[in-house]
């Protein structure tokens, strides 16, 4: 009879499991400071970082209709980011928003872009989009989301949460 073959083996699903349990979420509130072009009273940029998700959750929303705007996360120290985790919501309107995610590692002298995603939203059907993303972005020190509301139809800049990983 034949030595059975030593076979090195493992577990796929453990392996996700246990990459996904590695990553620490970065506390935002904690180590950035945060710089927007506008935000509606009714809902400010903190509900970006409340920990609030899903559908009907709280939510950052512009003060200004059918304008671009700008949420830049600033760390007081470079981050490195493995995944980032963002969503969008729109129940009113039929319309197309679209997000550049950029980062600088210099502090805001320069970026580079690592996303541009569309949502087409309609109250009859898509409502709510989930991102998440993973990247192997090092020293990044500031983080900038550019939000295009109205590329297709009228509407307002709007995310509902934003999370990062390291």
């Amino acid at each position: 009879m034949t030595n059975p073959v030593r076979l090195r083996k493992r577990l796929l699903e453990a392996e996700a499991t246990t990459s996904a349990g590695t990553d620490r979420e970065i506390n935002i509130v904690g180590c950035a400071a945060i710089a927007f072009s506008s935000e509606s009273p009714a809902h400010p940029t903190e509900h970006l970082f409340d920990g609030h998700s899903g559908p009907g959750a709280t939510r950052w929303i512009s003060a200004r209709p059918d304008t671009v705007e700008r949420v830049i996360v600033e760390f007081d120290e470079p981050q490195s980011i493995s995944r980032l985790v963002y969503e969008v919501e729109e129940t009113a309107r039929e319309r197309t928003q679209e997000v550049h995610v950029e980062v600088s590692e210099n502090g805001g002298r320069t970026y580079r872009q690592i996303l541009v995603q569309e949502y087409n939203f309609s109250p009859r059907g898509a409502t709510y989009q989930r991102e998440e993303l993973c990247f192997n972005l090092l020293q990044v020190s500031r983080l900038r989301l550019t939000i295009v509301p109205n590329k297709n139809g009228s509407g307002t800049a709007t995310l509902t949460t934003l999370r990062l990983f390291g």
